[in-house]
């Protein structure tokens, strides 16, 4: 099959909020060959991840990315890393290239998968997906009364796990964060995972960092997530030596397999977290969980936007048993709900799988997203380099 197209339709909610929510647009990608199509979605600010798509060539290094994926035939499961490797050869300047590949790289996984009548996680060598445990991902509320009440809620909907994130969390004083983190166990329950994201709010301040461990661990919490921001290997390193049973993750901010390497090499982190629509797509997102296997650290897929976003998430580990835990949105915008038909729910034990439908295993609803919508054009010199495609 030759690749036809690649189109990008940058979708929103009428109203972005200044708050850590990524489901609050999205940038959905197209990719048809042969008959066939395929739907991915990019992590990334939609206008720029579209610029990186389809920009003037700055040289031979800093070309568009659709200059390596238009025309390019895509047959079998090599044909996918070998148009990954030319667009990170072609665009090797162009920083946004990994975002914008990566939602590319999904679609072609779903493309080939439904013309090879498998599942994405068959096409990557697993046997079988095995069920991973959903934890119910969401923000601090404002107070803790606030996020006990969704520590609550997230019990009675029978999660065994929650992750609460952001929110007021580094931005006042220690004790400010005990009563969080406290508020977030009891509201879960004595028995349920707790996991913590602090959103890099200490950048490299390892003594603020550390000022929290002792209630982290009086709250007995699995994980501390990102406490720096990413490529903070130094801090994170000696945070981890400090922490005791709170094991680190980080590695959502990974846009390629190196700087996730290095977070497992060198950050003393105990869970790296890899987001398939920023390193690069799921191509990259294998790679970085084998290496992780074969160094002892656990993998966790980083998704908080869409169905089909968690779909492309969990098949690079669908086949690693030891790898249990899955990151699962609770708290989504409309737009994220509507940008598919179906979604992965979860079965009678309270675990999630990967779809055993032909390719991501989720159908797109173009006929829901088009009041998100939003109407793009790049325009340089006159020409135009970029129209909102026909959904």
């Amino acid at each position: 099959m030759k690749i036809d197209s690649v189109d990008f339709f940058y979708l929103s909610m009428p109203e972005i909020l200044d708050i850590g929510d990524g489901s609050q647009d999205a940038l959905l990608v197209r990719v048809s060959a042969g008959g066939e199509v395929g739907w991915g979605e990019c992590e990334a600010a939609p206008l720029v991840s579209i610029a990186g798509l389809v920009c003037p060539m700055s040289h031979s290094a800093c070309k568009p990315v659709q200059m390596s994926v238009l025309g390019q035939r895509i047959d079998g499961v090599a044909d996918i890393r070998r148009i990954g490797d030319l667009v990170r050869g072609q665009s090797l300047d162009l920083l946004q290239a990994d975002h914008t590949l990566s939602g590319i790289d999904m679609a072609l996984w779903d493309l080939l998968g439904k013309r090879l009548d498998a599942p994405v996680y068959a096409l990557l060598g697993y046997g079988r997906a095995y069920p991973k445990l959903p934890y119910a991902s969401m923000l601090f509320g404002d107070t803790p009364e606030e996020t006990l009440a969704k520590g609550k809620a997230a019990r009675d909907q029978g999660f065994r796990a929650a992750k609460f994130g952001w929110g007021p969390i580094g931005l006042g004083r220690v004790q400010d964060d005990a009563d969080q983190f406290m508020a977030a166990r009891e509201g879960l329950g004595e028995d349920g995972i707790l996991l913590i994201d602090a959103g890099t709010v200490w950048k490299n301040d390892v003594e603020a960092a550390a000022a929290r461990l002792p209630a982290l661990q009086a709250c007995r919490a699995t994980w501390l997530e990102e406490p720096f921001v990413s490529g903070a290997l130094d801090e994170y390193r000696r945070l981890a030596a400090l922490a005791g049973e709170v094991r680190l993750a980080g590695g959502e901010g990974s846009h390629n397999f190196y700087m996730a390497r290095h977070m497992i090499d060198y950050a003393g982190i105990g869970f790296v977290q890899i987001d398939a629509g920023r390193i690069g797509g799921i191509t990259v997102a294998k790679d970085v969980a084998d290496y992780a296997a074969a160094q002892r650290v656990i993998y966790v897929n980083h998704t908080f936007t869409s169905h089909l976003a968690l779909s492309a998430s969990l098949q690079p580990y669908a086949g690693i048993e030891a790898d249990l835990i899955s990151e699962y949105p609770v708290e989504p915008k409309a737009l994220a709900l509507a940008i598919t038909q179906d979604h992965i729910e979860r079965d009678a034990e309270g675990m999630i799988r990967a779809p055993e439908r032909p390719g991501l295993g989720l159908t797109v609803d173009t006929a829901g997203l088009r009041p998100y919508l939003v109407d793009a054009e790049i325009r340089v010199g006159g020409q135009v380099l970029y129209r909102t495609p026909v959904l």
